[in-house]
């Protein structure tokens, strides 16, 4: 079993950024100055292309320290940041980028790639997972959440389906094909998040995958305008959602 390293420091307005590694994971843990408390835990989720501290990432965790009053934590995903891309990963990346560039579907390329992903990345959640709350700051007793939207939520979902630990949770703009059946299992208050003019997923879709979640307290958020044009307040309401569930726990 791998211990947890702490590699580095950074104090930017008021938010605490520390970047770790578990094994080969690499990680950035997001509290206040004075180090995590024993405030709730959001893992947070990034997008496929992207990683740990790209500035959605860094902007959502300072939202939620700030405001939201958590610590978060924020991992590569396989293949992405810091880690290195396998032959697959390679090929799968290209295979996509041409669907994109000819102006084709991109969901079944998409899908079946980011299942993979989300299969090598779930284990590597939970493993983190368990050594954070070993940390005196954290604690095995806290409540935990979930946010991530796109590939964030291709992992996400497998994820919340199979992790008790984790009782609310912020997904959103995925297809159903690959991860429906994992939301079947899914009882957690969940909000959702779908673009009602997605260029790359069709609106039946995200709303048989939002209608998939066996939640009996799940919200559909339903904004006008293409894949890449979610409203920057999607992030306060999903503070506000995390927050109204977490905190009500602890």
């Amino acid at each position: 079993m791998h211990t947890l390293e702490f590699t580095a420091d950074t104090t930017s307005d008021g938010v605490l950024s520390r970047d770790f590694v578990l094994g080969d994971i690499p990680g950035v843990l997001w509290s206040g100055p004075d180090g995590p408390g024993r405030a709730p835990l959001v893992l947070l989720g990034h997008g496929g292309g992207t990683h740990k501290r790209a500035p959605a990432m860094s902007g959502r965790a300072d939202l939620l320290v700030k405001v939201g009053g958590f610590t978060v934590v924020t991992l590569d995903a396989p293949g992405h940041g810091d880690r290195p891309r396998t032959a697959t990963d390679d090929r799968e990346v290209a295979a996509m980028q041409a669907a994109m560039a000819a102006g084709e579907p991109v969901g079944p390329l998409v899908g079946p790639y980011n299942a993979d992903i989300a299969a090598r990345a779930v284990p590597e959640w939970r493993a983190v997972l368990d050594a954070l709350q070993q940390l005196p700051g954290i604690g095995a007793d806290g409540p935990v959440g979930y946010s991530g939207l796109n590939m964030g939520t291709a992992i996400g979902i497998p994820l919340v389906a199979t992790e008790p630990r984790i009782t609310a949770a912020v997904l959103g703009q995925f297809w159903p094909e690959t991860v429906a059946h994992f939301a079947r299992r899914i009882t957690v208050p969940i909000e959702f998040d779908l673009q009602w003019d997605d260029e790359h997923i069709p609106r039946e879709a995200g709303l048989a995958l939002f209608d998939a979640f066996a939640s009996t307290e799940k919200s559909l958020h339903v904004n006008a305008g293409r894949h890449k044009e979610l409203p920057r307040f999607e992030a306060d309401s999903a503070t506000r959602f995390l927050a109204r569930h977490l905190h009500r726990a602890a």
